[in-house]
């Protein structure tokens, strides 16, 4: 498939996961925009990235993309969907967050109920005609980075969605990261993707898989 007939990516936040998402897609051939609150910053690394990496202010990205990455951490999604309302109506928007924040121990603690998923709450402020995907945060970033075009069995990323529509969308975009992807239900599965999660990397699973491996657990 010619990147033209590609859905167009924007990426919202160029910390450690959407530089490494960002990076793998260049990788891929996958044209993307990128956007940061530090404008600098995300000039500097596009064009570090190359011609296929476009930096544009927030909105702007936004505006001019069919996926909409937010790469940014949990806390902030929701002033994100409020602030950026009107231009994220009727996109698809990839939520990699995890509900965590660090705790005194070095470590970091689930912010949210026991039983209770960033996909779902973040679902519950989706603007008029969105769909949200749980994608691209079930692997830390360094593995996110190193297991990106493995050969010969490419690692997987489990992904979780409501829609079948988009399917076919956000399973391209996977590919072009490196990894296989692997839907796992609906966003009433997202809880099993996020960090402590039985199929994160830094929870039950405990590492990268194939896909022969990832379906033994699915």
């Amino acid at each position: 498939m010619e990147n033209s007939s590609k859905a167009t990516i924007a990426i919202i936040g160029l910390g450690n996961i959407g530089q490494a998402v960002a990076a793998n897609l260049v990788q891929g051939n996958r044209p993307i925009i990128v956007a940061d609150r530090n404008t600098d910053q995300a000039q500097e690394l596009a064009a570090k990235w190359g011609p296929l990496a476009q930096p544009l202010g927030i909105g702007a990205a936004i505006e001019a993309a069919d996926i909409v990455i937010l790469a940014v951490w949990f806390s902030a999604i929701k002033e994100l969907m409020y602030q950026y309302e009107g231009v994220l109506q009727g996109k698809i928007i990839i939520d990699p967050s995890n509900p965590i924040a660090p705790n005194a121990k070095g470590g970091f603690d689930k912010i949210i109920g026991e039983h209770e998923s960033a996909g779902q709450l973040n679902a519950a402020l989706l603007p008029q005609g969105a769909k949200l995907v749980k994608a691209l945060g079930t692997l830390g970033v360094a593995s996110l980075a190193n297991a990106a075009f493995q050969q010969p069995d490419p690692a997987v990323l489990f992904y979780a969605a409501d829609e079948e529509g988009i399917r076919a969308d956000i399973e391209q975009l996977i590919r072009d990261t490196g990894f296989e992807p692997l839907r796992v239900g609906g966003l009433e599965q997202s809880i099993r993707i996020e960090v402590f999660g039985d199929l994160h990397e830094f929870g039950a699973l405990g590492k990268t898989v194939t896909l022969s491996e990832a379906q033994l657990y699915v």
